[in-house]
């Protein structure tokens, strides 16, 4: 299994990254073009600490323009990788092409010519965090050709505990691809260009899914490991695809952190359902298996080829002097009797044939239209109802689920999120937390088509 390599500095606080065309082995035998972050799927890792301002430099060298969102970082809004604001290629010329499911007549678009600067104030705890493509009515191709890497904030508390650190704390990349019989990538664009026309096949409205599971990039690797304790920091970065995973031949996942940092103590699972978009740091205690054992991560919502995630192989005894304490971090209680306003936020499909778009509250995306203006320094509950699985994704803004169909959460809802799975016909209650800046932010669906099909919209703190 390949690690993706750590970013280095260009100058202090300062880093450089390329987004270009490469091609690369990924089914054994034949090559794939990835849309890489230095030409690498994933991309490389950024390891970076709490509070220490940090400038990434992208520059675009590929056909199309981009648009680079830090997932659950607490940014400037010119720096939250907005879908219109956009670095285009140095010397290539960009028309929008027109909507398939918005109104592009009235947006306002920002152009970046070659190079854009990111600015990170990292004012925010440790957690695991992953960087990806943003670009209007565009953001499911991009991703699927490689747009995507991790980035890893770490800071004193984390530092401090006792959990598995260096070679033993493992960021794994799970995401599925389809692949054409000379390897390159398939994908159901109308335009394979991605310039002159937007838009999937009518037959993938519910999102696109591949027959291959990569995890960094890799079809089920297996990863060689001592009987020791691991730290795997599991994020879904497919498009649509749910995962329900498990170690078999048995096995207990312990729950350390969540989408935005530690967890109050830790948290124990015999299984775990991971929506696009989330994050789950988990030790894994793998001298619970004999040497010459084989543990296979599955995905027990996937079928055939599908089923299987990736391999572990325990090979050698090994000291361990890692350990999971009782208390990893101080969480203050989520407490609805705060929360200044109540808002419902219903992510749907609306209309037929067609003219069906997914929307939310009933309307397709309106760049620059906030449906909300929460207040700077205060929290609110948010009521997410859907028709269909939709991870609910919220910029900037970070919550503690509150409930889940009018019950208690979920046990994997624990800690600080910034991506929920709403079920079918369910309602998901949160309490969001408005600090870092004032500005025009964005939630949506992070099934990356229903994103591209309309199902996002503004909210401006003041």
């Amino acid at each position: 299994m390949p690690i993706p390599p750590t970013a280095r500095p260009a100058a202090p606080g300062r880093y450089e990254v390329t987004q270009r065309v490469a091609s690369v082995e990924i089914v054994p035998g034949t090559r794939t073009e990835v849309w890489g972050f230095d030409g690498i799927f994933p991309g490389p890792t950024f390891d970076l600490r709490r509070g220490e301002r940090t400038t990434v430099r992208v520059r675009n060298e590929l056909p199309v323009p981009t648009s680079t969102h830090l997932h659950g970082g607490v940014n400037p809004p010119e720096s939250d990788g907005y879908p219109t604001d956009l670095v285009v290629a140095a010397g290539r010329g960009f028309r929008p092409p027109p909507g398939e499911h918005m109104d592009h007549d009235t947006v306002k678009w920002t152009f970046h010519s070659g190079v854009r600067d990111y600015v990170y104030p990292l004012d925010q705890p440790a957690a695991t965090l992953w960087y990806h493509d943003h670009r209007m009515d565009f953001t499911a191709p991009q991703v699927w050709r490689g747009l995507a890497g991790f980035v890893l904030v770490r800071d004193d508390e984390d530092d401090a505990l006792p959990l598995p650190k260096g070679e033993r704390d493992l960021p794994l990349m799970i995401c599925d691809r389809a692949f054409e019989e000379d390897g390159s990538f398939r994908y159901p664009s109308k335009d394979r260009s991605l310039l002159v026309r937007a838009g999937i096949d009518d037959d993938y409205m519910e999102g696109v899914e591949g027959d291959v599971i990569l995890v960094n990039g890799a079809p089920w690797p297996v990863h060689e490991v001592a009987a020791v304790r691991y730290r795997l920091r599991l994020l879904n970065a497919s498009n649509a695809r749910r995962y329900q995973l498990e170690l078999t031949p048995g096995g207990t996942f312990v729950q350390v952190g969540s989408d935005a940092g530690l967890l109050a103590a830790p948290v124990r699972h015999q299984r775990i359902v991971i929506a696009p978009g989330e994050r789950f740091d988990m030790v894994v205690d793998f001298s619970a298996y004999a040497v010459g054992t084989e543990v296979t991560m599955v995905n027990t919502l996937g079928e055939g080829a599908a089923r299987d995630v990736m391999r572990f192989r325990v090979t050698r005894k090994e000291k361990d002097d890692s350990a999971v304490p009782a208390r990893l971090s101080r969480l203050e209680p989520a407490e609805r009797a705060g929360a200044v306003a109540t808002r419902v936020f219903d992510f749907r499909r609306t209309g037929h044939g067609s003219g069906a778009a997914w929307t939310v509250n009933g309307r397709r995306y309106r760049p620059g239209v906030p449906l909300a203006r929460p207040r700077m320094g205060t929290t609110e509950v948010w009521r997410f109802t859907s028709d269909f699985h939709h991870p609910v994704h919220v910029h900037l803004a970070h919550f503690r689920v509150l409930s889940r169909g009018g019950k208690a959460p979920a046990a994997t809802d624990a800690g600080w999120k910034d991506t929920v799975d709403v079920r079918p016909y369910e309602v998901v209650e949160v309490l969001v937390r408005f600090t870092g800046y004032r500005g025009l932010y964005m939630m949506h669906c992070h099934n990356l088509e229903h994103e591209d099909m309309a199902m996002m919209a503004d909210f401006e703190i003041v």
